[in-house]
């Protein structure tokens, strides 16, 4: 399918950033996954920092991460991390990580280290972060809950029907679960979640979709088109256009989201510090 008028990427401005983690030795998703926004992001500049190495042991039809056997977490990641937060000047952080089934806690310890020494060099820093199931393990998520992150993020990534082909290491009940169980555990922590769309769900399932991370106590929301990251992905079944993205946000505000970020090139951590603040509304 050709990619339609209405989504411009913009890929000037990576070189800095680039060559930044690359001397620090980390990884950031906005690469690995082939973010279409990281020429915009890279040239505020702000990256979502990628840990426990950049192999999955999940093999996900949309994503663009290799998957195979990661290596043994680095212990030196962490001070890295927050070694690279302070040299950028950065108020907003975001962390995320590629799916560690092989690691006993899912390397959520690993998370919680990582907020611990962002947090001892950076006082003041906020912390996002975007976290795999860990097998719906909730001592793992307590784990991680512990560090008080700011925002906690976990992406549903598609409707129910398609979870086997999108996600087929994955539940749909399991990630509803999990969102859930973040609010009983921490109660003042934002919770945040998002979903592609273009790969075959109908409007319904999305209105379906919705409600569910709402009974989840889903505070925030991203939704975003899927764009085909390469020909071993999953091809794009439609192209929405820019109304029905903001039909889908007019719905999700209705339904209780405090705020619903929705439109062709949104992604999760895309202007994560603005929706933060609550400056994301007209997005």
């Amino acid at each position: 399918m050709r990619i339609p008028e209405w989504i411009k990427t913009d890929y000037s401005g990576q070189h800095s950033i680039k060559n930044f983690m690359r001397g620090k030795r980390l990884t950031t998703v906005c690469e690995e996954a082939r973010c279409p926004n990281r020429g915009y992001c890279f040239s505020k500049p702000t990256a979502t920092f990628m840990i426990l190495g950049d192999v999955c042991t999940r093999n996900c039809g949309f994503c663009a991460v290799a998957h195979g056997t990661p290596n043994t977490p680095d212990k030196e990641e962490p001070q890295r991390v927050a070694e690279a937060v302070s040299e950028m000047g950065l108020k907003f952080v975001v962390i995320t990580s590629v799916t560690r089934d092989d690691l006993q806690d899912g390397g959520a310890s690993h998370f919680a280290e990582t907020i611990k020494t962002v947090r001892k060099q950076c006082p003041d820093v906020k912390i996002e972060v975007l976290t795999p199931d860990f097998n719906g393990s909730e001592a793992a998520l307590q784990t991680v809950l512990n560090a008080r992150p700011d925002v906690f993020n976990h992406n549903i990534e598609t409707v129910k029907r398609l979870y086997f082909k999108v996600r087929p290491q994955a539940y749909y009940e399991r990630s509803l679960k999990f969102l859930k169980t973040v609010k009983q555990l921490a109660l003042q922590t934002k919770t945040k979640s998002g979903f592609m769309v273009g790969l075959g769900e109908t409007r319904d399932e999305i209105s379906g979709l919705l409600r569910d991370l709402r009974a989840a106590q889903c505070d925030f929301l991203t939704v975003g088109q899927y764009l085909r990251p390469a020909k071993k992905n999953l091809a794009v079944v439609e192209y929405l256009k820019p109304g029905v993205f903001e039909s889908i946000k007019e719905e999700a505000l209705l339904l209780g989201f405090e705020f619903a970020a929705s439109g062709p090139l949104v992604r999760s951590s895309m202007n994560a510090e603005e929706m933060y603040e609550g400056g994301f509304k007209n997005v």
